[in-house]
């Protein structure tokens, strides 16, 4: 896979590309990135890619013609990518997103700054995204965030392949607990079911644990959660122990 990044700001991302598990993964060039500084399209003398916009207001827009160019420069070079816009107004990026991204050939980030882009780069993109309902200084934020999730889905790049799938919303629900030496610290006991050496009940305690966890702490995610009948009974049992002990 490809990444292509247009940006403003181009060492906004030299340290996290040659850190972790992105600097691994880049090194042994399992998927390849490149960065775009987006004045390299602008006109010079000035090279300016913002003006001010038409109607008044505060603020700065980022002009269109810089980005159609780098749009249309990226595209030769990785003809079958899908153009991304980094935006508060785009729609929420969950994990199914970046499993359905993983699965491109190629994706461009183009990183939005100031009051955003001209209206008319709308036309040029494929999908808008948004991590959060907050603003931030500028979508190369989100634009790393996104290559994090969408490229630790690639084969190779995680040490255990078993990792992702068991991620916080790798099915649609929160990650269990872990635990790890000693025992007991802080008098406070590692569960004794992860120290039976019983896989088939500790793969019970965990997949209990990841309903708790998300009924305590992000319930809206079980509606779309697959369960079976039985899991739907242990949750409806915890609604209820709840509304006892609010009533209590």
């Amino acid at each position: 896979m490809r990444f292509d990044i247009i940006t403003l700001f181009p060492a906004f991302f030299d340290s996290p590309l040659r850190a972790g598990v992105l600097g691994r993964a880049v090194e042994k060039e399992l998927f390849h990135i490149a960065i775009h500084n987006l004045r390299d399209w602008a006109d010079p003398p000035h090279f300016a890619v913002d003006d001010t916009p038409y109607g008044g207001g505060g603020g700065m827009v980022m002009k269109p013609e810089p980005i159609r160019r780098a749009l249309d420069a990226v595209r030769q070079g990785s003809r079958h990518s899908r153009v991304l816009l980094m935006t508060p107004q785009g729609r929420a990026f969950r994990q199914e997103d970046a499993v359905a991204l993983a699965q491109e050939k190629g994706l461009t980030f183009l990183c939005g700054r100031y009051e955003g882009v001209d209206e008319r780069v709308r036309a040029w993109v494929d999908d808008e995204f948004s991590i959060g309902d907050f603003v931030l200084s500028g979508g190369e934020f989100a634009a790393l965030a996104m290559v994090d999730a969408v490229a630790r889905l690639i084969p190779g790049v995680l040490g255990n392949e078993l990792s992702a799938g068991e991620d916080s919303f790798g099915d649609g629900l929160l990650e269990y607990p872990h635990f790890t030496r000693p025992a007991e610290f802080a008098g406070m006991r590692v569960p004794e079911v992860l120290l039976s050496g019983n896989h088939g009940e500790i793969a019970r305690w965990r997949r209990r644990e990841r309903l708790r966890r998300t009924l305590e702490r992000r319930p809206d995610l079980l509606d779309r959660a697959r369960l079976t009948a039985e899991e739907r009974s242990f949750v409806a049992a915890l609604q209820r122990q709840g509304d006892e002990e609010e009533g209590s």
